[in-house]
């Protein structure tokens, strides 16, 4: 599998064995608070526009908390803005059987309902995951790592399932950096455990980086 904007590996893999472990977590937490806490303050502009707009745009809550699974299973709130209409559950229990069968399958529609017009937007451009900086401040989520996922997408990651909950989710993380929403279920489970893997501080910040040059690129939505 191809990595990120490669280093000399020699180097890469040096770095690695020195900061694995506790010095690695330490430098990640302190890079995930650092971050967070500036991405708040610069954004806040941006954060009153968005409010503004769901608010006019449809009806329900502004920003609600989805109940997924994070490190050692335990149950989290992962806060996203709205981007669905309020009665979206009486929509999908509308769906026809091969929308439901494509929904089980990738946890995704193309052309999915319940998306609102501004919530079109906001999940194109990601900014629908801008509130999950403050679970990143609470220690829920980081920066980067596999994203936290609901209890039926457990099945999903099969003999895999222990190692994907070893670690705190995150925001990014490697398969969202490579390929997006371009990238299939079974693509996005390798690239988790290549993640977990090889993970170190070095990565992360090339996974931050080319993250934001593909949202900013709109290579598919996360």
């Amino acid at each position: 599998m191809e990595r990120l904007n490669k280093l000399d590996d020699k180097i890469e893999k040096n770095f690695e064995r020195k900061e694995n472990g506790v010095l690695y977590l330490i430098l990640k937490r302190f890079l995930d608070v650092f971050i967070s806490i500036i991405a708040i303050i610069l954004l806040s502009p941006i954060f009153i526009v968005i409010l503004i707009a769901i608010k006019v745009d449809s009806k329900g809550k502004i920003v609600f908390g989805h109940k997924r699974l994070g490190k050692d299973r335990k149950e989290i709130n992962v806060y996203k803005f709205r981007t669905m209409v309020e009665n979206a559950d009486e929509i999908f229990a509308k769906f026809t059987e091969e929308q439901k069968k494509e929904y089980y399958t990738n946890f995704k529609l193309e052309n999915d309902p319940r998306i609102t017009k501004v919530g079109d937007f906001l999940r194109k451009t990601s900014l629908d995951e801008l509130p999950q900086l403050f679970n990143i401040l609470r220690g829920d989520m980081s920066l980067v790592g596999p994203r936290p996922i609901v209890e039926k997408e457990v099945d999903k990651y099969g003999e895999y399932a222990d190692k994907f909950f070893s670690v705190i989710p995150g925001l990014t993380g490697y398969w969202q950096a490579n390929g997006r929403s371009d990238t299939t279920y079974e693509e996005r489970v390798q690239m988790d455990m290549y993640y977990i893997d090889n993970a170190s501080f070095i990565m992360d910040i090339k996974i931050i980086f080319k993250t934001i040059t593909s949202v900013l690129k709109k290579e598919g939505a996360i």
